[in-house]
This record gives C-alpha cells, structure tokens and sequence, in this order.
C-alpha cells in the first residue's frame, strides 16, 4: 500500500495489521485474513483464549484498516 505503518506502538498490534493487509492485497478472502491474523496474535500472546484475540484483532482491523485512524489503541498490553 505504500504508507508508513510505524506508528503502531505494540509489535503484536503491527504484525497482524501488516499481516491483514497484506493478506488481503494478494487476494485472501477477509474471514481468512482475520483467521490468520488471530493465530498471528496468539502467537504473540499464547495466553489468550481465542476470544480475546478475535476481539482484539476485530478492533484493530476496523481501527487501522476500516476507518483508518491513526491514533492509539485499547488492547494488551505488551510493546
């Protein structure tokens, strides 16, 4: 897409934004984007139930890439 994702402070938070997008560039339908997307997150945090990864990457999907906000965002809280 040719923007600067930087700004995303959590590296689990970038990872699968940067994943979802780019699934989703090379053609994958979206419910296998986010399915991916929240493995992705539980491998950055294998403490959460598959519930709160979906809800955490639902969140940021829609922040990020839906409405494309830029500021900050709830969610875990790990760098």
């Amino acid at each position: 897409m040719g923007q600067d994702y930087s700004y995303i402070a959590r590296n689990c938070e970038r990872a699968v934004v940067t994943a979802y997008r780019e699934l989703r560039d090379v053609g994958t339908n979206d419910y296998s984007a986010f399915g991916a997307c929240t493995s992705l997150y539980r491998i950055h945090h294998p403490e959460a139930t598959i519930a709160e990864a979906r809800r955490l990457v639902a969140e940021w999907i829609d922040h990020h890439v839906v409405r494309a906000d830029t500021g900050p965002t709830a969610g875990c809280e790990c760098d």
